[in-house]
């Protein structure tokens, strides 16, 4: 039994990492480097990441500067940042790529809320499968006759409060990150 409850906390906390990473991906009016994690550019026909190619840094709380280590790929650099979701404007001078994080109009913000409420209700989602899986484990075990009804009555109590303590988590994580972005 300890090891299904092993198993149902790794996938639970596997889903609550995978939550934080998708809330470091959006924008709270804020330079920052994690804006830019995850984002490829197209590299002579290869996606390649982004901080692969160019040199990143934050040269102050409203610009970040990408300095590409082949000055060839400035456009292919500028084309990939333009085109995801995250709303920048780069501009070029040949040798020095200049990313503006513009600060946040109020629709703005309140689509960043909305987009991270989706992100907390898949992890939440993921978090509730995990715990769909493990009591089903537990009601085979019991109907297998490996276990007794107490011990599955225990389990199926265990598996609830990792639940509960997971989805806890994702919700105070949810309630910063909405406090970091509507902040002005």
């Amino acid at each position: 039994m300890k090891e299904l409850f092993r198993e149902v906390e790794n996938h639970m906390k596997h889903a609550l990492e995978h939550f934080h990473g998708e809330l470091k991906h959006l924008r709270t009016g804020r330079a920052s480097l994690s804006l830019l994690e995850g984002l490829t550019v197209d590299y002579y026909g290869s996606p390649v990441p982004l901080n692969q190619v160019a040199n990143l840094s934050v040269a102050d709380a409203t610009l970040i500067v990408a300095q590409p280590y082949d000055p060839t790929q400035s456009s292919a650099i500028e084309r990939a940042i333009m085109k995801s979701d995250l709303g920048l404007n780069p501009s070029s001078d040949g040798k020095v790529i200049r990313i503006p994080v513009p600060s946040l109009t109020e629709e703005r913000r309140k689509e960043i809320v909305k987009k991270a409420h989706d992100y907390a209700e898949h992890a939440r989602n993921a978090v509730r499968q995990s715990r769909r899986e493990g009591n089903e484990k537990l009601k085979k075990m019991e109907k297998d006759k490996t276990i007794g009804q107490d011990d599955e009555r225990r389990g199926l109590d265990e598996v609830q409060k990792l639940h509960d303590h997971y989805i806890a988590e994702i919700n105070t994580a949810l309630q910063k990150k909405e406090q970091q972005i509507l902040e002005v």
